[in-house]
Protein backbone atom coordinates (compact mmCIF):
# COMPACT_ATOMS: atom_id res chain seq x y z
CA UNK A 1 0.00 0.00 0.00
CA UNK A 2 2.90 2.18 0.64
CA UNK A 3 4.54 1.61 -2.57
CA UNK A 4 1.02 2.52 -4.45
CA UNK A 5 0.21 5.40 -2.29
CA UNK A 6 4.19 6.96 -3.40
CA UNK A 7 3.76 6.01 -7.27
CA UNK A 8 0.33 7.75 -7.02
CA UNK A 9 2.17 10.82 -5.03
CA UNK A 10 4.69 10.80 -7.74
CA UNK A 11 2.47 10.62 -10.70
CA UNK A 12 0.55 13.31 -9.06
CA UNK A 13 3.48 15.48 -9.10
CA UNK A 14 4.96 14.88 -12.91
CA UNK A 15 1.17 15.76 -13.66
CA UNK A 16 1.58 18.80 -11.87
CA UNK A 17 5.21 19.72 -13.74
CA UNK A 18 4.72 19.02 -16.96
CA UNK A 19 3.80 21.22 -19.78
CA UNK A 20 -0.51 20.97 -20.08
CA UNK A 21 -1.26 18.89 -23.38
CA UNK A 22 -2.63 21.22 -25.97
CA UNK A 23 -4.83 20.26 -28.63
CA UNK A 24 -5.02 22.56 -32.08
CA UNK A 25 -8.69 21.98 -32.21
CA UNK A 26 -9.62 24.00 -29.43
CA UNK A 27 -6.78 26.74 -29.35
CA UNK A 28 -7.48 29.70 -29.74
CA UNK A 29 -9.76 30.67 -26.77
CA UNK A 30 -9.11 34.26 -25.96
CA UNK A 31 -7.55 37.60 -28.27
CA UNK A 32 -4.31 36.85 -29.24
CA UNK A 33 -1.43 39.54 -28.85
CA UNK A 34 0.94 40.64 -31.39
CA UNK A 35 3.54 42.62 -30.01
CA UNK A 36 5.88 45.05 -31.82
CA UNK A 37 8.62 46.05 -30.51
CA UNK A 38 8.77 49.50 -32.99
CA UNK A 39 6.85 52.54 -33.05
CA UNK A 40 4.08 52.77 -34.99
CA UNK A 41 4.49 54.00 -38.43
CA UNK A 42 7.65 52.34 -39.67
CA UNK A 43 7.62 49.17 -42.09
CA UNK A 44 7.34 46.48 -39.63
CA UNK A 45 3.93 47.95 -37.97
CA UNK A 46 2.53 48.76 -41.10
CA UNK A 47 2.69 45.37 -42.44
CA UNK A 48 1.28 44.00 -39.11
CA UNK A 49 -1.46 46.02 -38.98
CA UNK A 50 -2.06 45.18 -43.18
CA UNK A 51 -1.82 41.35 -42.17
CA UNK A 52 -4.02 41.17 -38.77
CA UNK A 53 -7.86 41.59 -39.68
CA UNK A 54 -6.63 38.52 -42.05
CA UNK A 55 -5.20 36.80 -38.94
CA UNK A 56 -8.50 37.01 -36.99
CA UNK A 57 -10.05 35.52 -39.34
CA UNK A 58 -7.65 32.96 -40.24
CA UNK A 59 -7.68 32.08 -36.44
CA UNK A 60 -11.11 32.93 -34.96
CA UNK A 61 -10.27 35.18 -32.37
CA UNK A 62 -8.91 38.82 -31.87
CA UNK A 63 -5.14 39.76 -33.31
CA UNK A 64 -4.35 42.89 -31.30
CA UNK A 65 -1.28 44.74 -32.00
CA UNK A 66 0.71 46.06 -29.12
CA UNK A 67 3.54 48.75 -30.19
CA UNK A 68 6.34 48.11 -27.64
CA UNK A 69 9.14 50.51 -29.08
CA UNK A 70 12.72 51.09 -27.27
CA UNK A 71 16.66 50.11 -27.60
CA UNK A 72 16.00 49.15 -31.40
CA UNK A 73 13.29 46.44 -30.68
CA UNK A 74 15.42 44.74 -28.08
CA UNK A 75 12.95 45.97 -24.54
CA UNK A 76 10.13 44.24 -26.74
CA UNK A 77 11.65 41.14 -27.85
CA UNK A 78 12.64 41.18 -23.75
CA UNK A 79 8.88 41.20 -22.90
CA UNK A 80 7.14 38.22 -25.54
CA UNK A 81 10.47 36.24 -23.55
CA UNK A 82 8.76 36.36 -20.25
CA UNK A 83 5.64 35.76 -21.27
CA UNK A 84 3.26 32.97 -20.78
CA UNK A 85 3.90 30.26 -23.49
CA UNK A 86 0.87 29.59 -23.97
CA UNK A 87 0.19 30.44 -27.49
CA UNK A 88 -1.48 34.27 -27.48
CA UNK A 89 1.55 36.58 -27.13
CA UNK A 90 3.81 36.60 -30.27
CA UNK A 91 6.56 38.96 -31.96
CA UNK A 92 6.29 40.00 -34.86
CA UNK A 93 9.64 41.85 -35.71
CA UNK A 94 11.85 42.63 -38.51
CA UNK A 95 15.69 41.76 -39.49
CA UNK A 96 17.43 43.48 -36.83
CA UNK A 97 16.32 40.79 -34.19
CA UNK A 98 19.57 39.10 -35.73
CA UNK A 99 21.43 42.56 -35.56
CA UNK A 100 20.61 43.31 -31.87
CA UNK A 101 22.93 40.56 -29.67
CA UNK A 102 25.84 42.56 -31.55
CA UNK A 103 24.83 46.06 -30.01
CA UNK A 104 22.87 45.44 -26.83
CA UNK A 105 23.38 43.51 -23.76
CA UNK A 106 20.06 41.41 -23.96
CA UNK A 107 17.99 40.01 -20.93
CA UNK A 108 17.35 36.90 -23.63
CA UNK A 109 18.94 34.88 -26.20
CA UNK A 110 17.57 35.21 -29.39
CA UNK A 111 18.18 31.22 -30.43
CA UNK A 112 17.19 30.01 -26.84
CA UNK A 113 14.75 31.86 -25.82
CA UNK A 114 12.53 32.79 -28.58
CA UNK A 115 11.26 29.91 -31.17
CA UNK A 116 10.82 31.15 -35.29
CA UNK A 117 6.95 30.81 -36.64
CA UNK A 118 7.73 31.73 -40.39
CA UNK A 119 8.91 35.09 -42.33
CA UNK A 120 5.47 37.36 -43.48
CA UNK A 121 7.42 39.10 -46.25
CA UNK A 122 10.40 40.47 -47.59
CA UNK A 123 11.65 44.01 -48.79
CA UNK A 124 13.93 46.26 -49.78
CA UNK A 125 15.05 49.56 -48.15
CA UNK A 126 14.43 52.93 -50.12
CA UNK A 127 17.28 55.67 -50.08
CA UNK A 128 15.00 58.58 -49.30
CA UNK A 129 16.08 62.37 -48.97
CA UNK A 130 14.65 65.70 -48.16
CA UNK A 131 13.41 67.23 -51.10
CA UNK A 132 15.44 70.36 -50.35
CA UNK A 133 18.80 68.53 -50.13
CA UNK A 134 20.35 69.52 -53.70
CA UNK A 135 21.04 65.65 -55.03
CA UNK A 136 18.82 63.57 -57.60
CA UNK A 137 20.76 60.88 -57.98
CA UNK A 138 22.92 58.43 -55.96
CA UNK A 139 25.96 59.54 -57.41
CA UNK A 140 25.17 63.49 -56.55
CA UNK A 141 24.50 62.49 -53.05
CA UNK A 142 28.23 60.69 -52.93
CA UNK A 143 29.69 63.77 -54.18
CA UNK A 144 27.87 65.95 -52.09
CA UNK A 145 28.74 63.63 -48.84
CA UNK A 146 31.92 63.64 -50.17
CA UNK A 147 32.62 67.51 -50.22
CA UNK A 148 31.30 68.23 -47.04
CA UNK A 149 31.64 65.20 -44.62
CA UNK A 150 29.89 65.17 -41.58
CA UNK A 151 27.65 67.72 -42.59
CA UNK A 152 24.35 65.95 -43.87
CA UNK A 153 22.50 64.20 -41.12
CA UNK A 154 21.43 60.32 -41.64
CA UNK A 155 18.39 59.21 -39.41
CA UNK A 156 17.95 55.75 -38.11
CA UNK A 157 15.79 53.93 -35.84
CA UNK A 158 17.61 53.10 -33.34
CA UNK A 159 21.37 51.43 -32.82
CA UNK A 160 21.17 47.96 -33.96
CA UNK A 161 17.78 48.28 -35.76
CA UNK A 162 17.05 47.21 -39.90
CA UNK A 163 17.85 51.00 -40.92
CA UNK A 164 20.38 51.32 -38.82
CA UNK A 165 22.38 48.68 -40.28
CA UNK A 166 21.30 48.98 -43.45
CA UNK A 167 22.51 52.85 -43.49
CA UNK A 168 25.98 51.82 -42.45
CA UNK A 169 26.51 49.15 -45.00
CA UNK A 170 25.86 51.97 -46.95
CA UNK A 171 27.69 54.38 -45.74
CA UNK A 172 30.97 51.98 -45.48
CA UNK A 173 30.89 49.98 -48.81
CA UNK A 174 30.33 53.75 -49.79
CA UNK A 175 33.10 55.21 -47.92
CA UNK A 176 31.63 58.33 -47.00
CA UNK A 177 31.19 60.16 -43.60
CA UNK A 178 27.05 61.49 -42.43
CA UNK A 179 26.48 62.12 -39.08
CA UNK A 180 23.92 59.13 -37.85
CA UNK A 181 21.15 60.47 -36.17
CA UNK A 182 19.47 57.97 -34.02
CA UNK A 183 14.87 58.16 -33.35
CA UNK A 184 12.90 56.17 -31.37
CA UNK A 185 11.64 53.81 -34.52
CA UNK A 186 11.17 53.92 -38.42
CA UNK A 187 8.19 56.09 -38.56
CA UNK A 188 9.93 58.59 -35.73
CA UNK A 189 12.90 58.51 -38.13
CA UNK A 190 10.74 58.89 -41.43
CA UNK A 191 8.92 62.38 -40.01
CA UNK A 192 12.61 63.80 -38.88
CA UNK A 193 13.58 63.74 -42.52
CA UNK A 194 10.49 64.82 -44.00
CA UNK A 195 10.36 67.81 -41.82
CA UNK A 196 13.68 68.91 -42.46
CA UNK A 197 15.62 68.23 -39.17
CA UNK A 198 17.60 65.19 -40.87
CA UNK A 199 18.30 65.39 -44.56
CA UNK A 200 18.82 61.27 -45.52
CA UNK A 201 17.15 57.67 -44.34
CA UNK A 202 17.14 54.41 -45.97
CA UNK A 203 13.55 53.06 -44.60
CA UNK A 204 11.80 50.23 -45.79
CA UNK A 205 9.77 50.64 -48.98
CA UNK A 206 6.50 50.08 -47.86
CA UNK A 207 6.53 52.74 -44.88
CA UNK A 208 8.18 55.32 -47.40
CA UNK A 209 6.52 54.93 -51.00
CA UNK A 210 3.18 56.69 -49.67
CA UNK A 211 5.39 59.89 -49.02
CA UNK A 212 7.49 59.34 -51.88
CA UNK A 213 4.65 59.61 -54.44
CA UNK A 214 3.13 62.81 -52.50
CA UNK A 215 6.55 64.26 -52.97
CA UNK A 216 7.48 64.86 -49.26
CA UNK A 217 10.43 62.59 -49.81
CA UNK A 218 12.43 62.28 -52.92
CA UNK A 219 13.87 58.29 -53.63
CA UNK A 220 17.64 58.12 -54.67
CA UNK A 221 18.00 54.29 -55.07
CA UNK A 222 16.95 50.68 -54.08
CA UNK A 223 18.96 48.22 -51.52
CA UNK A 224 17.59 45.70 -53.70
CA UNK A 225 19.32 43.79 -56.37
CA UNK A 226 17.26 44.52 -59.51
CA UNK A 227 15.04 47.78 -59.81
CA UNK A 228 11.67 47.06 -58.27
CA UNK A 229 8.12 47.37 -60.15
CA UNK A 230 6.79 49.84 -58.05
CA UNK A 231 9.43 52.49 -58.85
CA UNK A 232 11.04 51.28 -62.15
CA UNK A 233 13.13 54.60 -62.77
CA UNK A 234 14.57 54.85 -59.38
CA UNK A 235 17.36 52.54 -59.68
CA UNK A 236 19.34 49.92 -57.51
CA UNK A 237 22.45 51.45 -55.34
CA UNK A 238 24.06 48.68 -56.81
CA UNK A 239 24.14 50.30 -60.39
CA UNK A 240 24.36 53.46 -59.12
CA UNK A 241 27.75 53.88 -57.39
CA UNK A 242 28.35 51.12 -54.49
CA UNK A 243 28.48 47.93 -56.73
CA UNK A 244 27.42 44.98 -54.68
CA UNK A 245 25.70 46.68 -52.45
CA UNK A 246 22.04 44.75 -51.40
CA UNK A 247 20.15 44.77 -48.58
CA UNK A 248 16.58 42.52 -48.30
CA UNK A 249 14.87 43.18 -45.15
CA UNK A 250 12.31 41.02 -43.88
CA UNK A 251 9.49 40.84 -41.20
CA UNK A 252 8.84 37.41 -39.16
CA UNK A 253 6.77 35.95 -36.52
CA UNK A 254 8.26 34.80 -33.41
CA UNK A 255 7.12 32.85 -29.96
CA UNK A 256 8.38 31.98 -26.58
CA UNK A 257 10.92 29.05 -26.81
CA UNK A 258 8.69 27.01 -24.69
CA UNK A 259 5.17 27.36 -26.89
CA UNK A 260 3.97 24.02 -27.76
CA UNK A 261 4.63 22.79 -31.21
CA UNK A 262 1.09 22.00 -31.86
CA UNK A 263 0.24 25.88 -31.22
CA UNK A 264 3.04 27.18 -33.48
CA UNK A 265 2.06 24.85 -36.31
CA UNK A 266 -1.53 26.32 -35.96
CA UNK A 267 -0.57 29.50 -36.04
CA UNK A 268 2.14 28.70 -39.05
CA UNK A 269 -0.93 27.24 -41.21
CA UNK A 270 -3.14 30.25 -40.83
CA UNK A 271 -0.58 32.60 -41.31
CA UNK A 272 0.05 30.48 -44.67
CA UNK A 273 -3.36 30.30 -45.84
CA UNK A 274 -3.39 34.20 -45.06
CA UNK A 275 -0.14 34.93 -47.05
CA UNK A 276 -1.91 33.09 -50.49
CA UNK A 277 -4.94 35.32 -49.87
CA UNK A 278 -5.46 37.38 -53.09
CA UNK A 279 -6.16 40.39 -51.45
CA UNK A 280 -3.55 40.54 -49.04
CA UNK A 281 -1.34 39.55 -52.04
CA UNK A 282 -2.24 42.66 -53.62
CA UNK A 283 -1.80 44.63 -50.40
CA UNK A 284 1.54 43.48 -49.90
CA UNK A 285 3.07 43.51 -53.18
CA UNK A 286 1.95 47.21 -53.87
CA UNK A 287 3.70 48.19 -51.26
CA UNK A 288 6.71 46.39 -52.22
CA UNK A 289 6.66 43.08 -50.43
CA UNK A 290 7.37 40.07 -51.36
CA UNK A 291 4.90 37.55 -49.58
CA UNK A 292 6.93 34.55 -48.08
CA UNK A 293 5.32 31.62 -45.30
CA UNK A 294 8.74 29.33 -44.63
CA UNK A 295 8.20 26.64 -42.40
CA UNK A 296 8.99 27.19 -38.96
CA UNK A 297 11.94 24.41 -39.49
CA UNK A 298 13.45 26.68 -42.51
CA UNK A 299 12.98 29.92 -41.13
CA UNK A 300 14.86 28.60 -37.91
CA UNK A 301 18.01 27.47 -39.59
CA UNK A 302 17.70 30.82 -42.36
CA UNK A 303 17.41 32.67 -38.60
CA UNK A 304 20.41 30.77 -37.23
CA UNK A 305 22.40 31.46 -40.01
CA UNK A 306 21.75 35.35 -40.69
CA UNK A 307 22.79 36.10 -36.94
CA UNK A 308 26.58 34.20 -38.01
CA UNK A 309 26.58 36.02 -40.72
CA UNK A 310 26.44 39.33 -39.31
CA UNK A 311 27.53 38.97 -36.07
CA UNK A 312 30.95 38.65 -38.56
CA UNK A 313 29.80 41.66 -40.51
CA UNK A 314 29.50 44.04 -38.13
CA UNK A 315 32.60 43.25 -36.49
CA UNK A 316 34.10 43.89 -39.97
CA UNK A 317 32.46 46.99 -39.94
CA UNK A 318 33.61 48.05 -36.69
CA UNK A 319 30.20 48.67 -35.48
Amino acid sequence: MFRIACASLFAALIALLAPPAVAADVYPQKPIRLLIPFAPGGGTDVLARAVSDKLTQALGTSVVIDNRPGAAGTLGTALVTQAAPDGYTFLFTSASYTFNPNFYKTSYDPVKDLKPVTMFGSSPNLLVVHPSLPVKSVKELLALARKRPGDINTAHAGRGSNIHLTTALFLHMAKIKVTMVPYKGGGPSQIAVMSGESQMLIPSISSSLPFVKSGRLRALGVTSKKRVPLLPDVPTIDESGVPGYVKTGWYALFAPAAVPEPIINRVYEAVSRVLKDPEIVRRLTADGTTPEGQPPREFAAFVHSEIAQWAKLIREMKL
